[in-house]
């Protein structure tokens, strides 16, 4: 049996997701946008809770295309807000659209968002080692300093407890537990 970092066990959906996405470094700008959605739908609820309903917010957001996110009215909210397949609520919605023009901006300020946001961390992962849960932090400096450039830019629902996250979920920080098997797969040194 694998070692695993505690957090995911008990559910299938979040064995499925350590074992396959988190940590592992994104640079799709797709994807990049999509953590960056659902991170900040996530504020307040379990990633549990997100991951779930990632499905529906993928057909909802049609399929996190940032242009047409950016072009989202006062209608799309609206319907948006009535779905029952996603977290109704209307200031994650309305950043949802305010994030998808400030990372259109962004891309054009930088040629991608990839760019932008990988040289936060140089282009590599930053590799930590901790051996238990209790270690992670929520938010770090680095965390704080991306948070308030983003929030610079026209972002919302980037706080540096968000940030952490999606620097988690998208391979800028290694986090896996030094026990998990992913951690060596993932570049960490023992």
């Amino acid at each position: 049996m694998l070692n695993r970092c505690e957090w995911c066990l008990g559910d299938d959906l979040y064995l499925q997701y350590h074992d396959r996405e988190w940590g592992v470094p994104v640079h799709d700008e797709l994807k990049l946008f999509e953590f960056l959605i659902l991170e900040g739908a996530q504020a307040g609820l379990s990633w549990l809770t997100v991951l779930k309903k990632r499905e529906a917010y993928r057909a909802a957001f049609d399929g996190f295309d940032p242009q047409k996110i950016a072009a989202y009215g006062h209608d799309k909210i609206n319907e948006l807000i009535n779905n029952q397949g996603i977290i109704r609520n209307k200031l994650k919605i309305e950043a949802a659209v305010k994030n998808a023009q400030a990372f259109i901006a962004i891309q054009d300020q930088f040629g991608s968002f990839d760019r932008y946001i990988w040289n936060f961390v140089d282009g590599k992962t930053i590799q930590n080692r901790f051996a238990t849960l209790k270690e992670i932090p929520a938010e770090t400096e680095l965390s704080r300093i991306i948070s308030k450039e983003l929030k610079k830019k026209g972002f919302s629902f980037v706080g540096p407890t968000i940030i952490y996250s999606q620097m988690q979920a998208t391979g800028m920080v290694n986090d896996h537990l030094i026990g998990c098997y992913r951690y060596q797969e993932l570049g960490g040194v023992l």
